[in-house]
């Protein structure tokens, strides 16, 4: 059994998506109410609900075989503050590294290590952000490398995020998933760019994954919009009406269209400040018709509640997405119990990973890193004994 510790571990989506095949030793976050809902699904006492910066070695029972850590966005998001690292909240890394570095010392150091965040996290502060990262790692004593995984490969979802994963520097890691160059798939401009300006010490650290090519996604976003709702209601027809006066004439055209399909059409509305033909900054309501979701967000303010538009030739109904739809989103199964407070769920889904792309990780790098791990003990091991 593969052993981990989840820090800023929200609901324990990392969890979920890691599987049974693995044993969670000890989970974090601070927020209370994603510990209930944690605690809820989970059973068990494996979390703590306190500021990362209050722990300690002690509180970290064994030597886990991975550590993962999903730390704030907020500081780093291309929507933020622009305080990168040294922002309230994307700041919180350095107290979870130096927790890594406490546990190297004893000589309980994770084979592996891995960071989610936005993809704004490579660009940040012009790159010395994500330099700063990379350096903290591979002073930690890891080889490491990075790629960026859309989530629409795996539900329909668009949800670019960025993942940094470090292997030990004693620990062997197979050929098969190594690459000489990034694969196309998993890689952007950013990325490579972000590479480019690290030191000569990082580039020698670092390793170019090769990542399995993603399954056929099964689901569009049609699949996953319930019929009866749970947690929001059907707007008004003025309310409707009013969704649609907030549009420009492109995204109007985009509905006349859809009235046109013959069949009953499925969009998703983002609101967003845009200016005007005169330059004056109002909120616009912008449709997509692609059968994928927009970005699910935090509920900070109603511009970033994801609305669904559903068109049936003249008829246009329309209500937010519910909690259980931005769950399926994320990748939850059904039996994942959420809060009965829609901003908490909404919370909940709009701050994590997608449970599918960490299995994809999981099966694709983890688990066969840790494998060959495991027989190099073994190897070692035999050669004492003999």
């Amino acid at each position: 059994m593969r052993s981990f510790y989840e820090f800023f571990a929200g609901g324990g989506m990392v969890r979920a998506g890691l599987g049974a095949g693995w044993s969670c030793l000890f989970a974090n976050d601070i927020d209370p109410k994603k510990g209930a809902c944690y605690s809820h699904n989970w059973g068990d006492s494996k979390l703590r609900l306190a500021d990362v910066a209050e722990l300690t070695t002690a509180d970290l029972p064994g030597a886990a075989d991975l550590a993962w850590a999903s730390f704030p966005c907020q500081d780093l998001s291309l929507a933020g503050s622009g305080a990168g690292l040294r922002g309230k909240r994307s700041s919180t890394f350095w107290p979870f590294w130096r927790l890594m570095e406490a546990l190297a010392e004893e000589g309980r150091a994770p084979t592996v290590v891995a960071l989610e965040n936005v993809c704004g996290a490579l660009t940040s502060h012009g790159g010395k952000d994500f330099a700063a990262l990379s350096a903290a790692i591979v002073g930690g004593g890891y080889r490491f490398g990075a790629l960026v995984i859309d989530a629409v490969h795996f539900v329909p979802q668009s949800r670019p995020r960025l993942f940094i994963i470090g292997v030990g520097e004693n620990q062997p890691i197979p050929e098969s998933l190594v690459s000489v160059e990034p694969g196309e798939t998993w890689r952007t401009g950013a990325l490579t760019e972000a590479y480019n300006r690290l030191s000569g010490w990082e580039r020698k650290n670092w390793i170019w994954w090769r990542l399995a090519p993603p399954p056929k996604r099964k689901a569009v976003l049609a699949d996953l919009i319930e019929d009866q709702p749970k947690g929001v209601i059907w707007h008004t027809s003025d309310e409707t009406q009013k969704l649609i006066g907030m549009m420009s004439t492109v995204n109007l055209a985009k509905v006349e269209a859809a009235k046109k399909m013959g069949r009953p059409i499925v969009g998703t509305i983002y609101k967003r400040t845009r200016r005007n033909e005169s330059g004056t900054k109002m909120q616009r309501a912008e449709i997509r018709f692609d059968n994928i979701a927009g970005c699910l967000r935090t509920p900070l303010g109603g511009s970033s509640r994801q609305t669904i538009m559903i068109v049936e030739g003249n008829k246009v109904r329309s209500r937010l997405l519910s909690p259980r739809e931005a769950a399926r989103l994320m990748g939850l199964p059904e039996e994942y119990a959420l809060s009965e407070n829609y901003n908490e769920a909404y919370h909940l889904a709009g701050d994590g990973v997608v449970v599918p792309v960490i299995r994809h990780i999981a099966e694709s790098i983890l688990e066969p890193v840790l494998a060959a791990s495991k027989r190099a003990e073994r190897k070692v091991a035999g050669v004492y004994a003999d």
